[in-house]
């Protein structure tokens, strides 16, 4: 998300990323990898659990987010998801753009 961080906001939108990883872990990746948009820390798995992407074991972890991606209107309402029970598998960002141009001017 973060090499198309750019044209996202062009088109009104605001990014931030949700991980259940403690606050110091994530500034560490965030500086590592140059990322210009909040990371925000789910420590508690209480919005995992909201927005359904929740793993209840992957690879004999329990508690983790499933890579996800939601595009949610100033109404609160969900306009896109997408989600991937394989953490490798990468979303294709062209639909992820092409889903908020559609929710313009009413994506957050």
């Amino acid at each position: 998300m973060g090499q198309r961080a750019g044209e996202l906001r062009k088109l009104g939108a605001d990014i931030l990323a949700v991980a259940v990883t403690a606050t110091f872990a994530q500034q560490a990746f965030a500086a590592t990898l140059d990322i210009d948009f909040p990371l925000l820390s789910d420590w508690d798995r209480e919005v995992c659990d909201s927005y359904g992407v929740r793993y209840p074991v992957w690879k004999g972890h329990a508690g983790l987010a499933k890579r996800s991606i939601f595009v949610i209107d100033r109404s609160g309402i969900i306009r896109y998801r997408w989600a991937t029970e394989d953490a490798l598998v990468l979303p294709d960002l062209d639909e992820v753009i092409s889903d908020v141009k559609l929710a313009e001017p009413e994506v957050r």
